[in-house]
């Protein structure tokens, strides 16, 4: 049997790999990755946070991560497993949150779940766990997806929970990577895993799931001033005002406090001049996109055109759609079917029946 370290987050999902690993022989250690810093903007919004006596828990960066932290720690008591807590603020700060805002100044919508799922999770904590001298053999999470080799290859599986698959959000894991981790709940549904949980009496059976990636005001992060600029439509009609441009996505209705006859939403964003752009919904809807910093996981590359289906995000269900290998690493993707929303700075991820292909960042809509 192996040893395995399992990255707890203090919810049902990491808690009931770390039961499984064990119940089969495993020797498992609990570790907890610590992401909220203490200098700069984490120490304006603690302060602001404990002045206010606010809360902001539930989402996976914030400052009261204390909670989820002794909640893991409580776990893995209960379970009978050795818990560690690493600290990897400083590599969150440096490569997720410099990520996320240079994205969203430059009109832009990132995807943090994404860069720190490839970069924090699965390579700062276990190196960081190797460099305090825990010996291990593999790295395991809760994640609702599958890891299988076939041949020489490791290919990234969706999980048989559709409604709970989380592929989309492991696409940019290495061949090393994925050789080095286990996903003990690909093959289980959410409710199965709920019951597993009861089953051993853990509290968090019925814990919510984390929805969002920060519960509160983006600007806290960003760390940007307010900046008036206009909402216009395609006719460059001044519609309304708003605080930055930096505060809408691509295909928002709601919070644009304009008034017009028929339902207007953001098109586009302009970060030289600070307008929204709105229109009607049809002008949301684009078939084509190009792709760019991508990431194979099935094969070293694609040279040929691809037929394939893909997502635009990750509640979406996979689209028939083309691959068209362009110069310089760029491809350009058709849909068979038109999309609603798409969005640079987000990820498009590729799929061949179960298979994740890989994956790249939407760079521009045609």
């Amino acid at each position: 049997m192996a040893r395995i370290i399992v990255g707890m987050s203090g919810g049902v999902d990491s808690s009931v790999a770390a039961i499984l690993l064990k119940e089969q022989g495993h020797d498992v250690i609990g570790a907890t990755m610590s992401i909220w810093g203490k200098n700069g903007v984490f120490e304006v919004i603690q302060k602001k946070a404990d002045k206010l006596n606010q809360s902001k828990h539930g989402a996976c960066l914030g400052p009261d991560e204390k909670v989820d932290i002794k909640e893991a720690e409580n776990i893995c008591k209960k379970i009978g497993i050795p818990f560690y807590v690493f600290d990897c603020a400083k590599q969150y700060e440096e490569i997720v949150l410099k990520n996320f805002k240079e994205e969203y100044l430059n009109g832009r919508t990132p995807n943090p779940c994404i860069w720190c799922n490839a970069l924090i999770k699965f390579r700062a904590l276990p190196e960081l766990a190797r460099l305090n001298g825990i010996k291990f053999d593999k790295f395991a999470t809760g994640h609702y997806a599958r890891v299988e080799k076939r041949n020489d290859r490791y290919n990234l599986k969706r999980g048989i929970d559709y409604k709970k698959d989380q592929s989309y959000f492991l696409y940019r894991l290495s061949q090393e990577q994925l050789s080095q981790i286990i996903l003990p709940l690909g093959n289980y549904t959410k409710e199965e895993i709920r019951k597993i949980a009861a089953s051993h009496n853990l509290k968090v059976a019925n814990k919510p799931d984390s929805q969002n990636f920060y519960n509160g005001d983006y600007n806290e992060l960003l760390e940007v001033t307010e900046r008036e600029g206009n909402i216009v439509d395609r006719y460059g009609n001044i519609l309304g005002k708003h605080k930055g441009f930096w505060n809408f996505t691509i295909g928002q209705r709601k919070g644009l406090k304009i008034s017009s006859k028929e339902a207007l939403y953001v098109v586009d964003l302009k970060k030289d001049t600070n307008e929204v752009i709105v229109d009607v919904k049809d002008k949301t809807m684009k078939n084509e996109l190009i792709a760019t910093n991508m990431n194979w996981i099935a094969t070293d590359k694609i040279e040929d055109v691809t037929h394939c289906c893909a997502k635009i995000r990750s509640t979406q269900e996979p689209q028939d759609a083309v691959i068209i290998p362009l110069e310089n690493n760029y491809f350009k993707v058709e849909f068979t079917n038109i999309q609603n929303a798409i969005s640079p700075g987000q990820s498009i991820v590729f799929y061949k029946d179960d298979t994740v292909l890989g994956g790249g960042i939407i760079d521009k809509v045609l």
